[in-house]
């Protein structure tokens, strides 16, 4: 036995536990595992945080900041640690990789010091992942300190000059095919274009819709910090982090959260001028998940019109059936194929279609979506958009009106799918005539040449709607 006095080891320290954090990677790992949405698993998260004490409102704010910045940003991030790390990417243990990106948002996005970050992170992942992961997150996230945000765009992003939408996508945290699809519907010049993509990238305030004879935008006022929309005279903005479930009329289905936007387009088909005829039967069909039906069915009480909501998936169904619960005119919910109708033929006079699209118009409110898209998706999904809209058309009664909307500013998904329908009944009895939308959203500026609308984050401030109204001749 040595006669050197051996140095005794260092006790074990049990790693520190930081609510908020540990909140923060388990919404990513879910965003990841059951490739859910954060803006749904996030606030039940919150909430039963807050029940049980672990966390107050300057906490759930950290929480919030950090998984919806990580989701926004992660494309960006992926090519920084790509650069820090000594296997690929795709090698790395996804709880592992979550900590990391979680770290790299924490030193290059937020005011926390780069000591702390690292530290914080490494402590998270003694939580998550075990000591052993975590010496390898100090490494990387040590190596990710060698430059701030911009100095790694400058080091890894592809010139402008030579690649604007590969640049601008890595600056901007956009896939590079998004970049390219947005400019294609946006015309203009990298001003425009980066206006776009700056304002995809701050999280927007809930907005909630005053339900027409169940609620009012003054009473939608009386919270705190709230104020009124700036298009829609339904709309109430909340407070910079105002909660809709402490509304009351949220609470009781008075009212919901529902963007700006989303309200224009069913204004617009409520508004929109009949070619005649009576004004008795709407029709929503793709309801789900419901905001778009509880405010068209508000609406079709007022007229003392009767509204049927159907919806292809049956869960969503129950939340279409949820959000009219208690509307004060009739309606009915259907579990149904819109494209092979229920109904008989041209038996309505109002039609919404808001066709499942893309949704590259919601990059705000869906950080993830941007990065689970891909181009192939506009395939998949123009065969039933083009289906939808026909018949719908064929829905509609001789002076009827159709409003196809979208969330997605995308060509494929809009003008290009009504060109493309209105072609193909050129050989048929069915005549169409399109309506100049912009007239129906009264005050909306910078609306383009008509007659259907398309709506910008950065422009306007809503999701990037798109509308266009169509009437069938009689």
């Amino acid at each position: 036995m040595s006669s050197r006095q051996r140095r005794p080891s260092k006790p074990y320290r049990r790693p520190q536990r930081d609510p908020a954090r540990i909140l923060a990677f388990d919404a990513l790992r879910a965003v990841d595992e059951r490739d859910a949405y954060a803006n749904l698993v996030l606030p039940p998260l919150l909430a039963r945080a807050k029940r049980e004490g672990s966390l107050d409102d300057r906490d759930a704010a950290f929480a919030t900041e950090l998984v919806y910045g990580t989701l926004r940003r992660q494309g960006t991030y992926d090519a920084i640690l790509a650069e820090c790390v000594d296997r690929p990417l795709r090698e790395v243990d996804p709880p592992v990789l979550d900590v990391l990106s979680l770290g790299v948002h924490q030193l290059l996005a937020t005011r926390i010091p780069t000591h702390a970050a690292v530290s914080s992170a490494v402590e998270l992942a003694r939580c998550v992942v075990g000591d052993g992961r975590a010496k390898f997150v100090n490494a990387v996230l040590r190596r990710v300190t060698a430059h701030d945000l911009d100095g790694w765009i400058e080091l890894l992003a592809p010139p402008y000059a030579r690649d604007p939408e590969g640049h601008l996508g890595l600056r901007h945290a956009h896939p590079r095919w998004v970049v390219g699809a947005l400019w294609d519907a946006l015309g203009g010049e990298r001003e425009e274009i980066e206006r776009l993509l700056v304002a995809d990238n701050e999280r927007p305030r809930v907005t909630l819709a005053a339900r027409p004879g169940r609620s009012t935008p003054q009473e939608l006022l009386a919270g705190e910090g709230a104020e009124p929309g700036r298009w829609s005279p339904q709309a109430v903005r909340l407070a910079e982090g105002g909660e809709p479930g402490a509304v009351p009329a949220v609470v009781e289905g008075r009212a919901g959260v529902q963007d700006e936007g989303s309200q224009l387009v069913a204004l617009a088909l409520t508004n929109a001028p009949l070619g005649g005829g009576p004004d008795r039967r709407w029709l929503d069909g793709c309801a789900g998940p419901g905001g778009k039906a509880a405010l068209l069915g508000a609406l079709a009480a007022e007229r003392g019109a009767a509204l049927v909501a159907s919806e292809l998936q049956p869960h969503r169904a129950r939340l279409v059936a949820r959000a009219l619960a208690g509307n004060p005119g009739p309606y009915q919910v259907l579990v149904a194929d819109a494209r092979r109708p229920a109904w008989r033929p041209a038996s309505f006079d109002r039609v919404l279609l808001d066709v499942p699209c893309t949704g590259l118009g919601a990059l705000r409110r869906r950080p993830e979506s941007r990065w689970r898209r891909r181009p192939e998706d506009l395939d998949r999904l123009a065969t039933r958009q083009r289906e939808l809209l026909r018949a719908g058309l064929e829905a509609l009664r001789p002076g009827g009106v159709l409003g196809y909307a979208t969330c997605s500013p995308h060509l494929s998904e809009t003008r290009l799918v009504v060109a493309d329908v209105l072609r193909g009944l050129a050989d048929t009895d069915l005549t169409v005539e399109r309506v100049d939308a912009r007239p129906l959203l009264p005050g909306v500026p910078e609306l383009g040449d008509g007659p259907d609308v398309q709506l910008w984050p950065h422009r306007h401030g809503t999701d990037a709607m798109y509308l266009a109204l169509l009437r069938r001749a009689g």
